[in-house]
């Protein structure tokens, strides 16, 4: 049972559930791939606060992850899967012949023992095992894409996410990302065969206030309850947002609006954009 639901017993644990994280089996990290993690509180480097809703949690030391996999031609053994409480998802240590130790995103169905490597040229599409585009066949899920060659990974990481190949054409490779979007990304980018594991991290309810505390998440004052010169819903006598479109501090569209930026180099790559509930079809 990967979720557990708490019987109402306080408060606190009423329609509260936790993730049993039944994958991890280390449960202590590797030393030498940790690094301190300095929180900002949502402050930029004047001291002035840029981002709300931020501050607190738990103290944390990050983990190195191997987001590039260029080890190639070389077998790994996975140590162990672990917590990883920077991400969604869980991450496996990874042991090389040659005694180097490397973490790397988790994907579903790998476990402890199995052997996993990375490659240029055409290997056995398992679980974990990293190679270009042009090397998987279509119609595979794939995570931790790289939108350039030798980048990195960058798409699809998050917990129970994947991206589809759907076709390889040219040089270029199209992807139906897990928004929705369609794109194409380069055949000499690298990909991870299969999808990102944990994929019941969407489905714990935190319960009470002080679990997202401890995420490091602040109270958020709505927009309706500030001030007029505060917020485009504040002010007035009683709570009306004054009949216009839901919007943040700074009258930018809160549901629905682009959250992208406007001109990227791989804007030309994007075949048909991500599907809106509030606005349909998004264009170009």
């Amino acid at each position: 049972m990967a979720i557990r639901v708490y019987k109402r017993t306080t408060a606190g644990r009423r329609n509260a559930s936790v993730n049993m994280h039944a994958e991890v089996t280390k449960k202590t990290p590797e030393k030498s791939l940790l690094r301190p993690l300095h929180k900002t509180g949502g402050r930029n480097s004047q001291g002035k606060l840029t981002v709300i809703q931020q501050g607190g949690g738990h103290k944390r030391r990050y983990r190195l992850i191997d987001f590039k996999r260029q080890k190639d031609d070389m077998p790994a053994l996975v140590v162990g899967i672990e917590y990883d409480p920077n991400r969604s998802c869980h991450i496996a240590l990874l042991k090389y012949e040659d005694g180097t130790l490397r973490y790397i995103l988790a994907p579903e169905g790998l476990t402890a023992g199995n052997t996993v490597v990375s490659s240029a040229n055409p290997v056995d599409p398992t679980p974990g095992v990293c190679v270009p585009l042009k090397h998987i066949p279509a119609g595979m899920e794939v995570h931790n894409i790289e939108m350039e060659p030798g980048r990195g990974g960058t798409l699809a990481r998050s917990a129970g996410t994947s991206a589809r190949l759907t076709n390889k054409e040219g040089r270029w490779a199209t992807l139906v990302m897990p928004s929705g979007e369609i794109r194409q990304v380069s055949l000499e980018c690298r990909a991870t065969i299969g999808a990102v594991g944990n994929p019941d991290h969407g489905n714990v309810k935190l319960g009470k206030a002080g679990r997202a505390r401890w995420l490091g998440r602040r109270p958020r004052t709505r927009g309706v309850a500030m001030s007029h010169h505060a917020h485009p819903h504040g002010g007035g006598e009683g709570r009306s947002k004054g009949g216009q479109e839901p919007t943040n501090s700074s009258g930018t569209q809160a549901k629905g609006g682009r959250t992208r930026g406007h001109g990227k180099s791989s804007d030309k790559r994007i075949i048909r954009r991500r599907f809106s509930r509030r606005y349909g079809q998004l264009k170009l």
